[in-house]
């Protein structure tokens, strides 16, 4: 689905990322992205994930994030783990100044049954949707395609608001009623990258990768 070189871009939330290592090229190493965070950016909303290991750090700026309830900014040259099922956000506070994050993505250990390479088709479908307009000021899905993106990438990502408790209920009477609808949680318009550039070799050597 991408390769290195290849662009994802949020126009909604400020993210644009330049794959370094993607579902096409990583071989058995995690997938690996160079993370433009524009001045306020944030990711879609608070969340963990059920089965993956994600891991930030941050190459120039700062990179504000809460992890397990714990608020820090990381600088250059710092790094942050996020194990499986712990809660955490990420933002950009500053109003000027871009942050530059390397983020990492792979399966936990003994979790084989899980394909990594979901977590870019969800973001895929996020991107995608943000940027034809179909979403809110900060990049939330209508309630009922939501739902049925929340629904299959539930072994991906589950957000904590409404409650995981709260959600599964809910999502088990909205889910269903939006495919009915015509709601697809996998649109191939949106899954694919939106263009391809040459990362710079100073980039790729951060990452461990060669150009």
């Amino acid at each position: 689905m991408s390769r290195c070189g290849d662009i994802y871009e949020n126009r909604v939330t400020g993210e644009y990322a330049i794959v370094l290592r993607g579902s096409d090229d990583r071989g058995g190493g995690p997938g690996i992205a160079h993370l433009t965070a524009r001045p306020g950016a944030a990711v879609v909303g608070e969340h963990f994930h059920p089965f993956m290991i994600e891991k930030f750090t941050v190459l120039e700026g700062t990179l504000d994030t809460r992890i397990a309830g714990r608020t820090m900014a990381l600088k250059a040259g710092e790094s942050v783990l996020v194990e499986p099922g712990v809660v955490h956000d990420w933002w950009n506070s500053s109003k000027t100044d871009e942050a530059y994050v390397l983020v990492e993505v792979d399966a936990a250990p003994g979790a084989a049954h899980i394909d990594p390479n979901r977590f870019e088709m969800l973001i895929g479908m996020l991107f995608g949707l943000a940027n034809d307009g179909k979403v809110d000021r900060k990049g939330r899905p209508g309630l009922l395609q939501g739902a049925v993106i929340a629904s299959e990438f539930a072994d991906v990502i589950v957000f904590t608001n409404p409650p995981p408790a709260v959600q599964k209920i809910a999502l088990g009477i909205l889910a269903p009623l939006g495919r009915r609808l015509g709601y697809r949680a996998i649109d191939p318009r949106y899954v694919k990258p939106h263009g391809h550039v040459t990362p710079p070799a100073e980039i790729l050597a951060a990452a461990g990768l060669s150009g």
